[in-house]
């Protein structure tokens, strides 16, 4: 079975798409990741106070651990 022109420009497109929202999903896990570590660093630099000082970065961590999950493609295709 051939594909036409506009069937391999239509595959072609699903796979980049693909690749792209990969790509965006890795790069707000990693984002995640590097507000953690600031995070830990955080509390390692102010102590007792790290409740009062760190709580910005806290609350933003669990916000991105609510929101930043690494997802598949599947759901583009459905």
């Amino acid at each position: 079975m051939a594909f036409t022109e506009e069937q391999a420009a239509a595959i072609q497109a699903t796979l980049n798409e693909r690749k792209e929202h990969i790509r965006e999903s890795w790069i707000r896990a990693m984002e995640a990741k590097i507000v953690r570590e600031n995070l830990s660093k955080c509390y390692k630099i102010e102590g007792v106070n790290h409740i009062q000082k760190c709580k910005h970065l806290a609350n933003r961590y669990t916000e991105m651990l609510r929101e930043n999950k690494v997802k598949g493609y599947k759901h583009i295709d459905i």
